[in-house]
């Protein structure tokens, strides 16, 4: 790798920062661009080949129908919910010009452990994110309630998958801020 390219690519790791899913704007990625940043998330680390995930595309035009889905959950698992709530809920539905929702899709009773299983699909998950940098995008991995509530899993997972998270992909509509970072004092030790 040329130094031009190592410093490229160091100024993209620097760079790479989430954006609010509610401020995102158009434009989103179209269909070919989407679909190079899928191809990049799969280069991930994978023990054993198995592709123990996979990504679910909710197209514009169906968005008043995750609303819907959403707007049941909460009848179904949260009917006291807050109208704050409620509204947020349902607003996350219309979030940014393009979702792609990461399902965690482990091979069961496989000798290579759940873990590292589940260890590829959040590789995946980052890759994503860094690839929609790389498009000239941002994104945010969002999970939140309905990422685990049964009454929305049940239309995307299926029986043994999770939802990995909400990826938003869009257009700032704001400028992006820096958020603190860990010290490396406070999270680097070594072994005695």
């Amino acid at each position: 790798m040329e130094m031009n390219d190592r410093s490229s690519l160091i100024a993209h790791l620097e760079t790479r920062r989430s954006g609010r899913p509610a401020d995102m704007v158009a434009p989103g990625p179209d269909a070919a661009q989407l679909a190079g940043m899928l191809r990049l998330a799969a280069r991930t680390p994978d023990h054993g080949k198995l592709v123990p995930y996979r990504f679910v595309i909710v197209e514009k035009s169906q968005r008043d129908a995750l609303q819907k889905l959403f707007a049941d959950a909460l009848d179904d698992c949260a009917p006291d919910a807050h109208e704050a709530k409620v509204r947020k809920t349902l607003a996350k539905a219309h979030y940014a010009p393009c979702l792609v929702i990461l399902i965690s899709a482990p091979v069961r009773d496989h000798k290579i452990p759940l873990w590292e299983q589940e260890l590829t699909a959040g590789a995946v998950g980052m890759n994503l994110l860094h690839a929609v940098h790389a498009h000239g995008f941002v994104g945010a991995w969002i999970t939140g309630d309905q990422a685990y509530d049964p009454c929305v899993t049940q239309h995307f997972c299926k029986d043994g998958e999770r939802i990995a998270g909400f990826f938003f992909i869009g257009s700032p509509g704001l400028p992006l801020e820096e958020r603190e970072r860990p010290q490396l004092d406070d999270i680097v030790t070594h072994w005695t």
